[in-house]
């Protein structure tokens, strides 16, 4: 599957139990090739998930089996995935960290197929260091309106004076995202992402919802912001999706944002060209763009 030898520094000592076992039964991919592949990403992954209160998508069948989201531990969690307090609920069940890619490997002995991280670090917990924006098609909205979505987000976190990064969502939209030095708090946060949304929606209320309301999807694209309360996540950069496809949540530089990459276009399968050595990272100057999120 992932046919790139893994670096040196990208071995994992995790053992895997039925390394053969399959995930993606329609398109072969195996815990094996899942962890081939994250051993590929992890460099590029880290900043987004290390050190990150961490809520999972469990699948120990398969995607076709049942499935469990979980942000606490489960009887014989793998030691490499650290249980942590939080903050504000010192009593309250522990939540999940990982620090390296043993942890992340540990992740994908665990059936975590996807890996939805909180938008900031345990170093700053009350501080997010971005802001994300969820843009969900309804029924029957064209790719090209998804992405005119996307660069109108980017056009509005620019008057704001925040850069902006695009990924699939390994779904049917695109997030968009832009990273803040982490000074301002949870509940700011999410009202600058709110007031995003709600301006999309009232600029052009022919095209894009900022209430997930059913009745009114078909032909929208709904905004979602949120993504950015405290203890709420979005699916991690470079995590997988628990869907027919093995598709990934992309990275990708707005120029390559065209009609021709849809927004599973990437998977299991075909990203060890995106991610050799010397390979092109469009991400890779994410954190050092972060500027604070102004009043």
């Amino acid at each position: 599957m992932v046919k790139t030898p893994t670096p040196d520094h990208a071995k994992t000592s995790v053992q895997l139990t039925h390394p053969e076992r399959i995930y993606w039964p329609d398109d072969g991919v195996s815990k094996q090739d899942l962890v081939d592949y994250y051993a590929l990403a992890f460099e590029r992954m880290a900043p987004f998930v290390v050190d990150r209160p961490l809520a999972l998508l469990r699948c120990p069948d398969g995607i076709k089996g049942p499935r469990f989201f979980q942000k606490h531990a489960w009887k014989g969690i793998n030691p490499h995935i650290e249980e942590i307090a939080d903050p504000q609920d010192k009593d309250g069940e522990k939540l999940l960290r990982i620090r390296d890619l043993d942890g992340l490997a540990a992740l994908v002995q665990s059936a975590a197929l996807e890996i939805h991280p909180w938008g900031t670090t345990t170093a700053h917990w009350e501080k997010p260091d971005m802001i994300i924006m969820d843009l969900d098609p309804g029924e029957d909205v064209a790719w090209s309106a998804v992405i005119a979505g996307a660069q109108d987000i980017r056009d509005r976190f620019s008057a704001m004076g925040l850069a902006s990064y695009v990924k699939t969502s390994g779904g049917k939209g695109l997030h968009v995202v832009a990273p803040l030095t982490p000074k301002a708090e949870w509940p700011d946060v999410k009202k600058a992402a709110e007031a995003i949304a709600g301006g999309m929606s009232a600029d052009s209320p022919e095209k894009y919802l900022s209430v997930a309301t059913k009745a009114k999807r078909t032909g929208h694209i709904f905004v979602d912001y949120l993504r950015n309360g405290r203890g709420n996540t979005a699916v991690a950069p470079y995590s997988t999706r628990a869907r027919p496809g093995a598709a990934i949540s992309m990275p990708l530089a707005w120029e390559e944002l065209t009609e021709e990459t849809g927004p599973a276009s990437f998977t299991v399968k075909n990203a060890a060209s995106r991610l050799q050595q010397g390979a092109a990272n469009p991400w890779a100057d994410f954190f050092e763009a972060a500027r604070p999120l102004k009043s």
